[in-house]
């Protein structure tokens, strides 16, 4: 099956500082992202959705810009055609607006059902940063 883009953007009334550590850490994710997310050694995140694990590693980050999760295949290796998150943050020179983008690279290929997917994630985000 062949790997779908989702490419959505966000505005939200946080500053980048306040927003980044809800997309790049533990912690963070774990409150709106996913029902559970452990940290792991190697920059490897343990994703839990529907009690199921999923291995992730972070493949970069730009401190209070950007970060990428790569999901690992069963064996801990990515894969030629892997999924990936990719969060950034953006902020409008003209507007002073922070905006989140967001790339989700899978196997979903149903729009509809991402943009609702992410249109809930994102408004759960933004009720804990307040925006």
């Amino acid at each position: 099956m062949e790997n779908y883009k989702f490419v959505a953007e966000y505005e939200l009334r946080a500053s980048p500082k306040v927003l980044f550590p809800y997309i790049s850490t533990a912690s963070g994710l774990s409150q709106w992202f996913a029902q559970k997310v452990n940290m792991r050694p190697d920059h490897q995140f343990d994703f839990y959705w529907d009690n199921e694990s999923h291995l992730a590693k972070q493949v970069s980050m730009r401190q209070n810009k950007s970060v990428r999760f790569e999901f690992l295949n069963g064996n801990g290796a990515t894969s030629e055609e892997h999924n990936y998150i990719d969060f950034r943050v953006d902020v409008s020179e003209l507007t002073q607006s922070t905006f989140l983008r967001i790339t989700d690279y899978s196997s979903n290929n149903d729009p509809d059902e991402l943009k609702s997917l992410w249109n809930s994630l994102i408004d759960k985000l933004k009720e804990i940063v307040g925006s």
